[in-house]
């Protein structure tokens, strides 16, 4: 340890900021719950967050500077650091000065991150001390000018180029509600908002309210990422501007709500699926965002392997039985029923569906939306339409035994269909349609195939590096069948990609096949190890397996098929 230097605790004792029973205390929370004594002396409003920054820069002998200015930050150093890097850390570049580049952190102790820098910026490092609070404005300031976050919105969005943070802080105390969701600034930052999300690809909109302030996150490719922290006083007029947007009663913040929004950004009709949940800070609102100019995926377009492909083909085209899909919510199940539905659509066939919700208008398709309010259930709504002479159907869901018996039945005189069921893999959907009161025979002289599916993200084809992985680590996820002659790559990150390492997804898929040999198993009730067991002998693949052909072809990370398939025990 370099002479002069002081413990943060003597170090406030000296300043005569707490006394000596005050720092027995948070000594002992320290040692109770971890953490830095710093920052558990702010947790017990012993220390401002100012002086906790200015104690510790004087600890480590580092300048402190309070405000960032935008004057001061070098916007071309910026560019070349990450935005998820500099949010992680708490760090940004500020300038070049004497041979070095100046940084300002919030957390200056933390050695490896810097490190990182200096070999990002290929340069060596001062660091100046500021709060985590200050850093952060900083790095939204500085990186939404940087990717022009609302510009193409609107035309006079475009050319007042506003960002989320900057809105955030115009946006002043409001009086009264109702004012404030006709407030300008309230309604470009939600603008700004939707196109932020467009323009990144997002599939999902996150406002969440905690104690002192509200976090926006966007889900991009099945991750979430943070991309702001509002102040907590613009809570209300956020939420109620978005309310008002979605026609949902911005009176009622005691109990759920849900709503649908309807707009253009740069050409594309994009409709929005809002729900809002009361918490104990605030409502939680959360957008499903649906792209409806965005063209349908094709089943060839979708990531099953040849093998895979030629028997949904196959499948797709039998005048009778049923064809299940199964996998978590998000999974992609229902672009692999629009995309199968997309390829048996002709003239000579009619095809009615019964959805919740319906999410895209498939043209020459029959679509009915359940309503429960008015006793329109699956259940109901099946009843009706065998009724209405279909060749095929699509249940969206088979969520009990009345909709599950209703679909083998229709599928035993003479109707195609398809359906969802909510199922870790293939083998246990069999075992999960018994547990719902059905006949082991009923199910095995109905059930053509079941298809898991999962979605995995794909690899940025700019920026990717050749990974080499342990050769025991692949045959322990199932890729002995791949090592030969596959070449594995791992993210980077780059601008095409906002830094991720990943660009879009695609599917992983376990296709089980119900030939005779599994009607007898079934009939027998084996359970589902047991029939994957015996599948897998006649040549399907599981996901990891899927997954891991996907990562040898340089398709996706091993890193992503851990992520994806660790429930998938082979």
């Amino acid at each position: 340890m370099r002479a002069g230097y002081k413990y943060f605790g003597e170090l406030c004792l000296e300043k005569g900021l707490i006394g000596e029973d005050d720092l027995a205390r948070a000594l002992s929370q320290q040692k109770e719950k971890g953490g830095r004594l710093g920052e558990v002396l702010e947790q017990m409003k012993l220390l401002s967050k100012e002086q906790l920054f200015q104690l510790l820069s004087e600890q480590l002998g580092l300048p402190y500077i309070e405000k960032l200015s935008r004057e001061s930050i070098d916007e071309e150093l910026c560019k070349e650091v990450p935005i998820s890097f500099a949010k992680q850390y708490f760090l940004v570049p500020l300038r070049r000065e004497d041979g070095h580049i100046i940084v300002a952190s919030a957390d200056p102790v933390n050695f490896y991150p810097l490190e990182d820098l200096s070999r990002i910026l290929k340069s060596e490092l001062k660091i100046v001390v500021s709060s985590s609070e200050e850093v952060l404005n900083a790095i939204n300031r500085i990186y939404d000018r940087l990717n022009a976050s609302a510009e193409g919105v609107m035309d006079d969005l475009a050319e007042e180029g506003d960002n989320l943070s900057l809105l955030a802080q115009e946006i002043e105390e409001p009086e009264d509600l109702l004012e404030a969701s006709d407030e300008a600034p309230i309604i470009r930052f939600a603008n700004s908002l939707l196109f932020q999300a467009v323009k990144e690809r997002a599939s999902d909109i996150h406002i969440e309210p905690f104690e002192k302030e509200l976090v926006v996150r966007l889900r991009i490719d099945g991750v979430l990422y943070e991309i702001l922290r509002a102040p907590k006083r613009l809570q209300n007029a956020i939420t109620s501007r978005i309310k008002i947007m979605g026609g949902l009663n911005i009176a009622e913040k005691r109990l759920p709500q849900d709503g649908r929004i309807r707009i253009k950004i740069a050409g594309k009709d994009i409709d929005i699926r809002l729900s809002t949940l009361p918490t104990a800070f605030g409502e939680r609102v959360v957008m499903r965002l649906l792209d409806r100019s965005q063209v349908l995926l094709e089943l060839d377009d979708l990531g099953f392997s040849p093998q895979n492909l030629a028997m949904m083909h196959d499948l797709i085209h039998h005048s009778h039985g049923i064809i299940l899909v199964t996998g978590p919510t998000g999974s992609g199940k229902t672009t692999t029923l629009y995309a199968a539905l997309q390829k048996i659509n002709q003239p000579d066939k009619n095809i009615i569906t019964i959805e919740d919700p319906i999410e895209y208008q498939l043209p020459g398709i029959g679509q009915i939306q359940v309503n429960p309010k008015i006793n329109l259930t699956f259940a109901n709504g099946l009843r009706s339409i065998v009724r209405q002479d279909p060749d095929v159907i699509l249940v969206g869901e088979i969520r009990d035994s009345e909709t599950a018996d209703i679909a083998i039945q229709a599928s035993l005189t003479g109707h195609l269909v398809f359906s969802t069921l909510h199922t870790n893999d293939a083998p246990s959907a069999t075992t999960r349609l018994i547990d719902m009161g059905i006949e082991p025979f009923l199910i095995s002289s109905s059930v053509l195939a079941i298809l898991a599916q999962r979605l995995v993200r794909v690899l940025c084809k700019d920026c990717r590096a050749i990974d080499h992985p342990d050769k025991e680590i692949v045959k322990a996820l199932g890729g002995e069948k791949v090592l030969q002659n596959g070449t594995f790559y791992k993210p980077v990150g780059c601008e095409k990609c906002l830094n991720t390492g990943y660009i879009g997804r695609t599917g992983i898929y376990e296709l089980l096949i119900v030939d005779d040999e599994i009607r007898q198993m079934i009939n027998r009730r084996a359970d589902a190890n047991e029939l994957k067991q015996r599948a897998r002998q006649k040549g399907m693949l599981t996901l990891r397996e899927d997954a891991m052909l996907k990562a040898s072809q340089g398709i996706t990370s091993i890193a992503e098929v851990l992520r994806v398939t660790q429930e998938d025990v082979i």
